[in-house]
């Protein structure tokens, strides 16, 4: 089959990783794929490096009068069965045609980028079940879940600060990401170090916090990094503290490199994680409480590495390639029929 994949997203992020392994993914299965996206020459380069022939327009603001022809141009004369577009901005731009028009959401946005949609695809069901509640019927909305790669046979990171037991965080340095709320529980875990791999506007808030709560000497501040599934094998603990995370990609990376893991109970990992089987789950805004589930890890490191086999039997069964690539064929060739 072939279909159109419509990406405008920044250079960095779960969502736009994720498009650029299900492009490869469903090439690789035998669907001819186009990839249509933000230019970015990295991101194009690991697209043909898929085989692919990604088409790069500026998906830019209400003054470009120039990517929404272009973008017509370009998927007429690609002829797809079925396009997807992703999150608001590919999706208000990409327009009906001969084609099925399926729009992708990673998080609760606003609805009025796809009235003109066909189907509604969410990443979660707690984002199919919102869809619904807001009028989109249910045969056109559709729950395909994120897969990430393969972390278990990775090398584990030595690149990393000294000291035991070392708990990671991982993303963006934004409010929404919950870093501050990973320091104050560490000011509880005398003998804890964290490092948080990431960079973003938050750092220098963050820094000064880590210094006000007498922990700064203790949490280490790595950048953006590109090698999640080395410093999750090298970690005691991975700490996803999020406030607003409607999927949370790297609560599945934890799994898929086997580290134990503690979340607070932001949208995605609350429908993820099932506490005490393959995480930790602990209120939000509970710095306490979050330090109590961490430390009560550390402390029990059996049941710590229990709950890590959960999550990688989780993995494999809901969250690795094959069965994602699957259900993503049986999708398209539902409503491409």
């Amino acid at each position: 089959m072939r279909v159109a994949q419509v990406m405008a997203g920044a250079a960095n992020g779960g969502a736009e990783l994720f498009f650029e392994r299900l492009c490869a993914g469903l090439a690789a299965a035998g669907e001819e794929v186009l990839p249509v996206i933000r230019r970015n020459p990295p991101r194009a380069a690991r697209l043909r490096a898929s085989g692919l022939a990604p088409v790069e327009l500026g998906f830019g603001g209400a003054f470009d009068l120039l990517t929404r022809p272009r973008l017509r141009t370009a998927l007429r004369r690609f002829g797809p069965r079925v396009v997807v577009s992703w999150m608001n901005r590919a999706s208000g731009l990409t327009p009906r045609g001969d084609w099925v028009l399926a729009g992708r959401l990673g998080g609760y946005y606003d609805l009025r980028h796809y009235r003109h949609c066909d189907h509604l695809i969410g990443n979660t069901r707690g984002i199919v079940a919102w869809l619904r509640e807001n009028g989109w019927p249910a045969a056109r909305t559709h729950y395909l879940p994120n897969f990430v790669e393969d972390f278990g046979a990775t090398s584990p990171a030595t690149n990393l600060p000294p000291g035991r037991p070392l708990l990671l965080g991982l993303g963006r340095l934004h409010t929404d990401k919950g870093f501050d709320t990973a320091i104050r529980a560490l000011a509880r875990l005398p003998e804890a170090r964290l490092a948080i791999a990431g960079d973003g506007p938050e750092e220098t808030a963050l820094r000064r916090l880590a210094t006000h709560t007498g922990v700064a000497a203790r949490v280490h501040f790595l950048g953006w990094r590109e090698d999640a599934g080395a410093l999750l094998r090298a970690a005691d603990l991975f700490v996803c503290a999020s406030r607003i995370e409607p999927l949370g990609n790297m609560v599945i990376e934890a799994w898929s490199a086997g580290c134990p893991l503690v979340a607070v109970a932001a949208a995605g990992p609350r429908e993820l994680v099932r506490d005490g089987d393959d995480g930790r789950v602990v209120p939000l805004e509970d710095p306490a409480a979050l330090a109590a589930a961490i430390g009560g890890m550390l402390a029990d490191r059996a049941a710590a590495a229990a709950m890590a086999r959960a999550g990688r039997r989780r993995f494999e069964t809901e969250f690795s390639r094959a069965p994602v690539l699957a259900a993503w064929r049986r999708f398209l060739a539902e409503v491409g029929s």
